[in-house]
């Protein structure tokens, strides 16, 4: 456990709960997550380690919200657990690459893309508010598994912010699913890619795991409140909260790159 105050301890549990909440409705708990940690712990702790202690804490979340979700939505577990081990794929070979390229220079198209997807969302009202009736072609199904897996993988390797909210849009698009079928399986494909990394950053011994392990139950509770949140309020609540979410990682996006 690092040496970090009561006060500090307690505010990244909050933020812990807050991001646990909002991954599970609609994908970008790491938007709130990783930057409070980078901010709470000490200054000289390796970056490593806060992006190691993020994915021990995400992985708990994600895996309450998955179980929830489960539970009471029509999850086809079998195509999310293919797309997820494209995406396992993919984002490793994303991290491998990430180590000998800048980011920088993606960061304003993936802005433009997100923009684009809001646009996208707010003129056509009704995306992603009920499935499309009748089976999915498995064309379909090899397109999500080849952008929505390793795709999406290799983007969440590469760089990282806004893969939920990317693989809930994605989801919903080519398997013609309503938002909030499409935010429980994309938390099965997260428990995939998050299982991955967090065996990576193991190995490496970049996990405070005393802090993680506290930060997880907070995490997630704030999960599986928002899963029940989602089941409970529909596809219109899920798409309001994934255009803030989308605006606010736009926002962190330009931040990053022109004022930091």
């Amino acid at each position: 456990m690092p040496d970090i105050s009561l006060t500090t301890v307690v505010l990244l549990c909050l933020a812990a709960l807050a991001a646990g909440w909002i991954d599970a409705v609609v994908g970008g708990g790491g938007l709130l997550l990783l930057p409070a940690l980078l901010l709470g712990l000490p200054a000289g702790t390796p970056a490593a380690h806060a992006l190691g202690t993020n994915k021990a804490v995400a992985i708990v979340g994600t895996t309450g919200a998955a179980v929830t979700f489960a539970r009471k939505a029509p999850v086809d577990v079998r195509t999310a657990v293919r797309i997820g081990l494209a995406a396992l794929a993919g984002s490793s070979g994303g991290a491998f690459l990430a180590a000998g390229m800048s980011t920088e220079v993606l960061k304003p198209v993936i802005m433009v893309v997100l923009l684009a997807v809001a646009a996208f969302v707010i003129l056509r009202p009704g995306f992603g508010t009920a499935p499309q009736p009748g089976p999915v072609s498995r064309r379909r199904v090899l397109a999500a598994i080849g952008f929505g897996g390793l795709g999406i993988g290799f983007y969440d390797g590469l760089i990282g912010p806004g893969t939920g909210t990317f693989l809930v849009l994605a989801l919903t698009a080519l398997l013609h699913l309503d938002l909030v079928t499409a935010s429980a399986t994309a938390k099965i494909v997260n428990c995939c890619t998050n299982a991955g990394a967090l065996a990576m950053f193991a190995w490496q011994g970049a996990v405070l795991w005393q802090l993680a392990g506290l930060m997880a139950v907070f995490n997630l509770a704030g999960g599986t409140l928002g899963a029940h949140t989602a089941l409970r309020k529909g596809s219109g609540f899920v798409r309001v909260v994934l255009l803030v979410v989308v605006f606010a990682l736009v926002a962190n996006m330009a931040h990053e790159q022109w004022l930091a």
